[in-house]
């Protein structure tokens, strides 16, 4: 099972492709932890990719078809992967689509999450992490028992530069005008399935198993 998770930031991508991962046992493959823990390691490419990240914008596509094209030669992927933020834009999918046919690797499906703008800064702008352990909260929807400090080691909590309102706002437009095209790249390559992820998180991997087991809407 060879998948594209698609969808702006805050709508849930990365925890249906959790869900996933545990029932098809293939690697979910985030382009974004992969970049993150090369800047939190001040690697030449994490500190190139920092500038990018921290305005809230994309980072190059040599650096991410780079690392992707890698990732995927892995032994782990021969039975499937999940990609979870990747392709971006028209070109990486473009690039992408020449290293599955390199690679023979061609793909299943491509899922599309659909989330409002507004429910999207309210899921992202809430969301705080303790300088300490790493641990993540949530100030509406997994608030911490103490505000302002983690349940787990009592360490401070703080909003991310990439969670602050202004920046998410950014990240909106740059995914309607960079990425929110692929989903007419695959729909005419006929792989492209649409799902609401406004509707509850079970509610939402009830639908992807539905559409992974038969046809496409």
């Amino acid at each position: 099972m060879r998948i594209i998770l698609l969808g702006p930031p805050g709508c849930g991508k990365g925890t249906q492709a959790k869900m996933m991962v545990e029932k098809f046992g293939i690697p979910q493959i985030s382009t974004g932890d992969i970049l993150r823990g090369a800047v939190k390691e001040g690697s030449p490419m994490g500190k190139e990719a920092k500038k990018y990240m921290d305005g809230g914008l994309l980072v190059p596509d040599e650096v991410v078809v780079g690392i992707v094209r890698e990732r995927l030669q892995n032994k782990d992927c021969a039975s499937g992967f999940i990609l979870d933020g990747f392709p971006r834009t028209l070109p990486q999918a473009d690039a992408l689509t020449e290293v599955l046919k390199e690679l023979q690797l061609p793909l299943d499906r491509v899922l599309s999450l659909t989330v409002d703008n507004q429910a999207l800064i309210e899921r992202l702008s809430g969301r705080r992490t303790c300088r300490e352990c790493g641990r993540g909260y949530h100030i509406k929807f997994d608030p911490p028992k103490k505000p302002d400090f983690c349940d787990a080691c009592g360490g401070s909590l703080f909003q991310r530069d990439d969670d602050k309102e202004e920046t998410i706002r950014e990240r909106l437009t740059v995914y309607e005008n960079q990425t929110a095209p692929l989903i007419a790249y695959y729909r005419e390559a006929g792989i492209l399935a649409v799902i609401d992820g406004m509707k509850k998180i079970p509610e939402v991997q009830k639908e992807i198993d539905r559409l992974l087991g038969g046809g496409l809407d």
